[in-house]
């Protein structure tokens, strides 16, 4: 895990070096191994994955882009920037990526500053809802520099967009974006739709596919560029089993903006060896195997939402499209989504809290917990296994305050584990 070379002599040198990261490394690794990953934002990445986070490139300075590079000594990062390049722009039939953001917030930051001067206004979905932060939360720098006008869901109708109301509030605010995108909504978009709504106001349109990235990538998902769209931000991690970084995706007329944008706009050096990194997940996304994995990781979020609504669940939309799935603890168990998420944590069940929509609870403290079927399928797990899982989750949080129950589930989940080994570890 630590290098191309002798990854054990690495190891043994951290040991050494530094025993205090090393015990946490190795924490981490039992936590990762005994335990159901179950946040639909983190999975289990590939093991080539992390021999290019700890290779050489991580000594290299690269600011500016292939041939227009600020420092000498790039014959071998221009290759490996390229090849991510191409390779982007390959699965997700597009005419351009910039494949240099570090993350999913500097990626979208990046596509705003771009096109965007301070206090426009940009269309996107409200937070509750099922948006970002980086969607127009007051409490982001870029909730504060731009004008963001949110629309909801309707919960009343599974979660589905009312595209006549859309269509007022585009009519009245004029925005220069039009976003959509999600971090908590188990549907998939219609985003022929968007783009009617943005051409009617001659506004870009924009999509915000992190979560679902590796799903696009695999065709199992809807693709925004099938549909016209400008602008496409995803990232890497999550559905896409890759390290943590983003890509703008966008038309050939956009990308002069895009380049900009990120650097020198609003990033220095670009981290060379997660770009290596980005370049073999997006080769790995290209193959059959990957598809199939998609497949997977739909039809077990499908197992998973089952099971929690035979076994009395509340489901925010009634159900999913996609990999992720939000249960309504307050509604469910009668216990906010905070401590619900430390009930499951303790049965080795991870989950993080999540606001359902216009959530009466705060943010630390909301009404529900966001689940997702990514990590556990790159373990191999299918739908019988996700049904087993649901039972625990009600189980646990119905019997949060019997001790003997709560350690039986934890050696029943830590003995299914057993039989699904975490990859690279």
């Amino acid at each position: 895990m630590f290098g191309f070379r002798d990854a054990a002599s690495y190891r043994d040198q951290l040991q050494v070096a530094d025993p205090e990261i090393f015990d946490a490394i190795v924490g981490e690794e039992d936590r990762e191994r005994r335990g159901i990953e179950l946040i639909p934002s983190e999975n289990y990445t590939y093991p080539e994955v992390l021999s290019a986070l700890g290779s050489v490139l991580t000594n290299k300075y690269a600011e500016g882009y292939p041939g227009r590079r600020y420092y000498g000594g790039q014959k071998f990062t221009n290759r490996v920037e390229n090849l991510a390049r191409d390779r982007a722009t390959s699965l997700f039939r597009c005419d351009h990526a910039n494949v240099q953001p570090l993350s999913g917030s500097p990626m979208n930051q990046a596509v705003y500053l771009a096109f965007m001067k301070p206090g426009d206004t940009i269309l996107g979905m409200d937070l509750s809802h099922g948006g970002h932060l980086t969607h127009g939360s007051p409490v982001s720098h870029m909730g504060q520099l731009f004008d963001f006008v949110r629309y909801k869901t309707q919960p009343e109708h599974a979660g589905a967009i009312d595209f006549d109301a859309l269509h007022r509030l585009a009519r009245e605010h004029r925005p220069k974006i039009v976003l959509c995108g999600y971090t908590s909504y188990p549907r998939d978009y219609d985003y022929a739709e968007f783009k009617s709504v943005a051409d009617e106001v001659g506004a870009l349109t924009m999509a915000d596919i992190s979560h679902i990235g590796g799903l696009v990538a695999a065709g199992v998902m809807a693709n925004p560029f099938d549909a016209g769209f400008d602008l496409v931000t995803t990232t890497t991690h999550k559905s896409l089993r890759g390290p943590r970084a983003g890509m703008v995706l966008c038309r050939a007329e956009l990308a002069a903006a895009v380049d900009r944008s990120v650097f020198p706009g609003l990033q220095g050096g670009p981290h060379m060896n997660t770009i290596a990194a980005v370049a073999i997940t997006l080769k790995k996304a290209a193959e059959p195997d990957f598809r199939r994995y998609a497949e997977d990781v739909l039809r077990n979020a499908k197992a998973l939402a089952a099971g929690l609504l035979e076994g009395g669940g509340s489901l925010i939309t009634g159900g999913t499209d996609n990999h992720m799935l939000v249960l309504d603890s307050v509604a469910t168990c009668g216990i906010d989504g905070r401590l619900a998420e430390r009930t499951l944590d303790q049965v080795g069940i991870t989950t993080n809290k999540q606001v359902i929509p216009d959530d009466p609870n705060p943010p630390l403290r909301p009404s529900g917990i966001r689940l997702g079927s990514p990590a556990a399928t790159t373990r191999g797990m299918g739908p019988d296994e996700m049904r087993r899982i649901a039972t625990w989750i009600l189980e646990a949080l119905a019997a949060r305050e019997d001790d003997a129950r709560m350690d039986a589930i934890r050696a029943e989940v830590e003995g299914l584990c057993e039989g699904f080994p975490v990859p690279a570890i």
